[in-house]
């Protein structure tokens, strides 16, 4: 089971709590709700592809993730698109990562709901 909670002001800043009391600021100033989505998309994207990759026995050095996206203005405010970018340091087998890749756009459960509203579009580089 996964839980979290929310504390308020009386104004849009809060403290977010996870089950292990790890806290994460939310408000205009710190974490939006669509800095959370953007979040919540990239950490399960790589969580899906690294659960793939190690089944591939591929490997790499490390990963930078980094996603874009743009608010619908019409109801519901929605994503509107979405970029993901994908850089890899060192990266052995270039295209069975892409393949590990392209699978766990499949399988992550958030891309997919996501890709419901909003037209993702994902590319990787190796260096």
């Amino acid at each position: 089971m996964q839980q979290v909670k929310l504390t308020f002001d009386g104004e849009f800043n809060g403290l977010g709590k996870n089950g292990k009391n790890v806290e994460l600021k939310i408000g205009p100033r710190e974490f939006a709700p669509y800095d959370l989505i953007l979040l919540a998309l990239g950490s399960c994207l790589y969580s899906t592809f690294l659960d793939i990759a190690k089944k591939m026995k591929i490997h790499w050095e490390s990963v930078d993730l980094d996603l874009s996206g743009e608010k619908r203005k019409e109801i519901p405010t929605t994503l509107r698109w979405c970029r993901i970018s994908v850089k890899m340091k060192s990266a052995s087998h270039h295209e069975k990562i892409k393949k590990a890749f392209e699978l766990a756009t499949k399988y992550c459960s958030i891309y997919h709901t996501l890709s419901k509203v909003a037209e993702i579009q994902w590319e990787i580089e190796f260096y």
